[in-house]
């Protein structure tokens, strides 16, 4: 397959450069883009410097925003499949074969990296995160039929198909978590857990501190009750035109 590995990052240059070596060792073949969300830092630079592809946006726009610059270009450059993973060192490149693996056997159209398959012992939520885990996965399941085990892991790969139906317009511009599942599966699209291992955040300021935990349920909750209703019209038609 032509793959892209695709790394939203946002004030990551203490913890880049790491996240990208791994990459490069685990997957040598695939083709590596880091999508800079307006960062204040170096984290260009760095990325760069690592020998990454860099698209740099001029300001802060939400992770959303930065994960589908990466699927447009996918798209725009012909990409048979997208990894995504986060930039702050908390999920494991080495996984990434096994992501890939799924997509190529054609065993699911997505692949979401779990960390609590496995029995990986590295990664702790806390409470309250577990609590908003927790309800996210029961809305899910009651929209989908399909019990998640890790309905918020960033940790994710994209069929040909897929990476087409997300760089369209409803695509979520800050947070997509279990809403983009909840659309995904509703579209036709197969999805499948896969055990990857996940770490605590070493240092820097998590996009769930201060106040954002609330914005982000409340936001979570408005974008899942939608999900069911968005105006994707039909079903069938849809993908008949993403895989043609």
């Amino acid at each position: 397959m032509k793959a892209l590995v695709l790394v939203p990052a946002y004030n990551e240059s203490a913890r880049i450069a790491r996240v990208l070596a791994g990459i490069r060792a685990a997957v040598p073949q695939a083709a590596l883009l880091v999508v800079d969300d307006g960062s204040a830092d170096d984290t260009a630079a760095v990325a760069r410097a690592a020998g990454a592809r860099v698209v740099r946006l001029p300001f802060n726009l939400g992770a959303g925003v930065a994960a589908q610059t990466g699927y447009k270009l996918a798209v725009r450059e012909g990409y048979d499949c997208v990894v995504q993973l986060d930039a702050d060192g908390q999920h494991e490149p080495a996984d990434i074969p096994a992501l890939l693996g799924v997509i190529a056997r054609g065993e699911a159209d997505v692949a979401i990296g779990s960390r609590f398959l496995g029995g990986s012992t590295a990664y702790r939520a806390g409470a309250v995160r577990r609590l908003g885990m927790g309800l996210f996965g029961l809305l899910a399941w009651l929209l989908t039929g399909i019990r998640f085990s890790d309905v918020t892991s960033g940790f994710r790969a994209f069929s040909g198909d897929v990476v087409r139906f997300v760089a369209t317009e409803w695509y979520p511009t800050d947070y997509a978590d279990a809403d983009v599942l909840i659309t995904l599966r509703r579209a036709g699209f197969r999805l499948r857990d896969v055990p990857v291992r996940m770490y605590p955040r070493a240092g820097g300021r998590s996009m769930h501190a201060g106040l954002r935990p609330v914005y982000y349920v409340f936001k979570m909750l408005l974008s899942v009750a939608l999900a069911p209703v968005r105006r994707n019209g039909d079903r069938a038609e849809r993908i008949v035109r993403w895989r043609s």
